[in-house]
């Protein structure tokens, strides 16, 4: 029933979403500044590929800022190597928070865009999400984030999930203005909305949604920019998948936590209507309605209903299926990636619910929370291949 629903909801705004923004493609009279802000620890092996992107994307007027959290290899060093073209800052650890925070001290654009040192731009995306804030009502976007190495089984089921997400359910969030998270892979907001706002909390393992729900709290449009690309590194195996996901999911639920209020305040319009319940369903009811679900269906089995339950299988396979190609056409994407759509129903799917449990409960128990990544290509091949 919570799947229809959300399909039912997200795929005719998502499709009304993608031809507004196919119309509104006219250049802009006002060329805003921008600052690009890239903060980094231990990232020797990608910061420079990530920099270069940055410096090649055609933007005329732009800054662009390096902040090295206290990193123990050679990323300030890689980093210095593009001065004078990159303003390099180098701070003691304080976590990515305390690195955009410092970064913005130094930043004079009108714009300010957070880079993840791990992520390539595309040529085009300054240009796309500047066209975005054309509308003075836009205060914040969101890039569309790909996968880069798609290698494997992981990394393509991966793959598919980014383009399903962004393509279907952030282009339904955004035909409201609430778009919920912000990405800190690529994301832009005006540098006024920043400073009303206050500085990046560090309260949360998921600094970007947490500054995402601040500003929707203040009544601002966010929107997506699906033509804004940037591609970035997912994880190669489980125990780096696991590593990501429990940071994201645990940071989601701590921010759930910090803006609860939203759900009994209507003053908080979109966001409270739409935004907010959709992402508390999708994030915390549905894995553990999926976990009810394999207890019916193992005793579906045992009362002799087997058939009954292929049947259902089936039609959700189907149903996730046209989802994916949907929202691949949607994108201009690989449809080999549509091979991967049977495991959003079984395997993938159950992967990330559990690890979407643990993280509430590790929420829920005060377990403390500490910053994990996955670990970092060591090759840029594939880097030059996605971009030319």
């Amino acid at each position: 029933m919570l799947t229809f629903w959300v399909d039912l909801v997200t795929v005719p705004l998502s499709v009304i979403s993608g031809f507004d923004q196919g119309r509104q493609r006219s250049e802009q009279e006002h060329i805003p500044s921008i600052t690009v802000i890239i903060p980094a620890f231990n990232e020797q092996e990608v910061i420079g590929s990530t920099i270069t992107s940055v410096l090649e994307a055609e933007y005329t007027r732009k800054q662009v800022i390096v902040v090295d959290d206290g990193s123990t290899d050679g990323t300030l060093g890689v980093a210095k190597r593009f001065a004078p073209d990159v303003l390099v800052l180098h701070k003691e650890n304080g976590g990515k928070s305390s690195a955009l925070n410092y970064g913005l001290r130094y930043a004079g654009g009108d714009i300010i865009v957070a880079v993840d040192a791990d992520t390539i731009i595309g040529r085009e995306s300054l240009k796309e999400i500047a066209r975005s804030f054309t509308r003075s009502e836009v205060v914040a976007v969101s890039g569309n984030v790909k996968v880069l190495n798609r290698e494997n089984w992981l990394t393509k089921c991966q793959a598919l999930e980014y383009i399903v997400s962004i393509q279907i359910v952030r282009r339904a969030l955004d035909r409201f203005g609430c778009v919920t998270v912000v990405p800190g892979s690529l994301g832009a907001f005006k540098r006024r909305t920043l400073d009303e706002m206050g500085d990046y909390d560090k309260d949360t393992l998921t600094e970007d949604f947490d500054a995402t729900i601040k500003v929707l709290k203040t009544g601002s449009v966010v929107q997506a920019r699906p033509e804004a690309v940037a591609y970035t590194q997912a994880p190669r195996s489980l125990p780096d998948f696991y590593r990501q996901r429990i940071r994201w999911y645990s940071g989601n639920f701590q921010t759930f936590k910090k803006h609860v209020d939203v759900l009994t305040h209507p003053r908080y319009g979109s966001l409270y209507e739409l935004g907010f319940p959709f992402m508390l369903i999708t994030m915390a009811v549905v894995p553990f309605a999926g976990l009810v679900v394999w207890g019916a269906a193992i005793a579906a089995i045992i009362l002799g209903q087997g058939l009954f339950l292929a049947e259902i299988f089936t039609l959700f396979v189907l149903l996730q299926f046209f989802l994916s190609m949907l929202a691949i056409e949607m994108d201009s994407e690989s449809r080999s990636l549509l091979l991967y759509s049977p495991f959003f129903v079984v395997g993938y799917k159950q992967l990330v619910d559990v690890i979407t449990i643990i993280g509430i409960f590790r929420v829920a128990t005060g377990r403390k929370l500490p910053w994990t990544r996955a670990k970092r290509m060591k090759s840029t091949e594939q880097i030059v291949e996605a971009v030319a």
